[in-house]
């Protein structure tokens, strides 16, 4: 009888026979799952296939197999499709670490002295450390008269100096025989270089099982390619996302991985587009050197986007991602272009990190929507109140309709300077708080004005409407998204543009160097840092892939991209001069 199974199902069975056999003979393995191959799925594959297994052994023994995941997304996903098992313990990595040494409250203290974060605040203090509990809980750093709390990164420093000591590496082992590692490229390098370093080389360590790929590392202080002489190479050649269109030249792309795809038959395309001919002056700039201006790289988008529309292209956010390098670019398409100079962290807002951001975004603005559309419970709802205790509805009509007034036409500093007056609704706490440091700051003490008051005079200035923008592309109601936002996500079609604006990116010099026999050493990080970020959005799309170059490409990247993509694809800009 002939196989019925598609190709991307034979070739994912092959990777998965072969990490069974790896567990079965209690070997370490990595399983390099490019983009589209269904990681996750091979993940829980494993832990489902232990849990049948060796799970009545282990529940016996009091041992759990760890697994560590790098967002609370990726764990609550796994612990849901593994049934909330006993014998899995799924965490984040930090809350994985701290699982284990909180305990070794002694060591811990004596280590905190060690490190330099800390040196500053012990100075400070009377007796340094004495004899205060260690605790982490917001990932913040302070003293405080009984306790000391310790920042994320303490986390993964002190784990990763009591991993030397030969009995912690006992207790660890004795708790968890088996710990597997989801998206081991971005995990802590420092993290995981000890655990080649303490465990893999030893006898009697736990087997450990990395999930990832080292093509889609694209945060800083990942580890990324993870080789050691212990752990089995599995790579998993399957594709259940992208049309073969797309599939093939991410082949091209990455030979040493072919990817097999799920239905031959589905339709795809790819185009590319450059901007060598548009005329014109390019940018000078240090960071964008080699760019078109504003004005014209506005147009140049707008001429592709008119040529896929004509092509059969549906631009709304249900269909298609528009990708963008940074937040600076996005924020200039989405209505919200003084954001990220507000802030030096682009996590402050994008992430809803500062506390006022998250109040306008989290409970202010649905409250508003809720009374736009006058459902008054929902409001009240939004705000985390109850509707029955309202004793003064006339002064809240007034209130709220003022409210919505300023928020079409005033700054964010008049929308808080109303709140702070109406109370109607309250500002939380925390928002309170910076801002009576900021109204308290004296401009005259010689005490420098911390960064934080510095940011929120600068967030008083922005328009509130530029929050309003903000909330509606957090929500998804926008095509559009930076390409660090949308690893591992996936969209029936991306447009992706490429150019510059950062000095950490640079795709002209990344294409001319994919086209060489071998990528210099002082070019390699550079090199894997750019190649990363555009492989993860060429392997976004399911159906169709568009890329648009603004910045001017050699002959040699051009080149590339006839190799990579086909020459029959590659094709210019057409701007009117003038």
């Amino acid at each position: 009888m002939p196989d019925q199974r598609s190709p991307a199902e034979v070739a994912s069975e092959r990777a998965l026979a072969e990490m069974r056999g790896c567990l079965d003979g209690g070997r370490s393995f990595r399983l390099e799952a490019g983009a589209g191959a269904g990681k996750t799925y091979s993940l829980v594959k494993a832990l489902q296939y232990l849990i049948e297994r060796q799970g009545p052994a282990l529940r016996r023994r009091r041992q759990q197999i760890a697994c560590i995941t790098f967002t609370n997304v990726a764990k609550d996903e796994i612990i849901a499709r593994t049934d909330r098992s006993p014998v899995v313990f799924c965490e984040t990595n930090h809350a994985f670490c701290w699982s284990l040494i909180k305990g070794f409250q002694k060591q811990l203290r004596q280590r905190i002295e060690g490190l330099e974060e800390w040196e500053a605040r012990l100075a400070e203090t009377d007796g340094g450390i004495g004899d205060r509990a260690v605790e982490y809980a917001l990932g913040h750093r302070s003293i405080k008269e009984q306790v000391i709390s310790l920042h994320h990164a303490d986390v993964l420093s002190l784990m990763v100096s009591l991993m030397e000591e030969p009995k912690f590496r006992r207790i660890v082992a004795a708790r968890h025989p088996i710990i597997l590692v989801d998206e081991y490229q971005d995990t802590d390098k420092d993290w995981i270089q000890a655990v080649k370093q303490q465990f893999l080389e030893e006898d009697g360590a736990p087997l450990f099982g990395f999930f990832g790929d080292h093509w889609q590392k694209i945060y800083g202080n990942g580890c990324g390619r993870l080789d050691h002489p212990r752990v089995t190479e599995i790579g998993k050649g399957a594709n259940f996302r992208s049309a073969s269109a797309i599939v093939e030249c991410l082949n091209r792309m990455r030979p040493e991985l072919e990817q097999f795809v799920d239905d031959p038959e589905a339709e795809g395309s790819v185009v590319v587009y450059h901007t060598n001919g548009v005329p014109g002056p390019r940018r000078t700039e240090a960071h964008w050197k080699g760019d078109l201006p504003e004005e014209t790289a506005r147009a140049a988008f707008d001429y592709v986007r008119r040529e896929l529309l004509d092509s059969g292209w549906s631009m709304s956010a249900a269909d298609t991602k528009i990708l963008m390098l940074t937040h600076r670019l996005l924020a200039s398409e989405q209505g919200y272009a003084s954001l990220p100079g507000a802030f030096r962290d682009n996590e402050a807002f994008a992430k809803k990190e500062h506390d006022h951001i998250a109040f306008f975004v989290d409970q202010l603005e649905p409250a508003c929507e809720a009374y736009a559309a006058r459902r008054y419970g929902a409001m009240f709802n939004a705000l985390g109140m109850h509707a029955r205790h309202i004793d003064d509805k006339t002064a809240w009509r007034d209130a709220m309709q003022r409210l919505m007034e300023l928020r079409e036409r005033g700054t964010v500093g008049d929308v808080v300077e109303h709140l702070q007056r109406e109370r109607r609704p309250r500002l939380p706490e925390a928002v309170e708080k910076l801002e009576r440091q900021l109204r308290d700051f004296d401009p005259n003490d010689e005490a420098e004005r911390p960064r934080r008051l510095e940011e929120l005079e600068r967030l008083h200035a922005v328009h509130y409407s530029e929050i309003i923008a903000l909330r509606g592309y957090l929500l998804g109601h926008s095509p559009f998204e930076t390409k660090h936002g949308v690893k591992g996500a996936e969209f029936d079609n991306v447009f992706a543009i490429f150019g510059r604006g950062w000095n950490q990116y640079n795709f002209n010099e990344m294409l001319e160097l994919a086209g060489r026999e071998e990528v210099p050493a002082a070019r390699a990080a550079m090199f894997e840092r750019n190649r990363n970020l555009f492989y993860v959005a060429c392997s976004r799309p399911r159906r169709r892939l568009a890329l648009l170059f603004t910045q001017e490409l050699s002959p040699q990247a051009i080149a590339t991209l006839e190799r990579w993509f086909g020459a029959e694809n590659i094709h210019a800009v057409a701007l009117d001069e003038g």
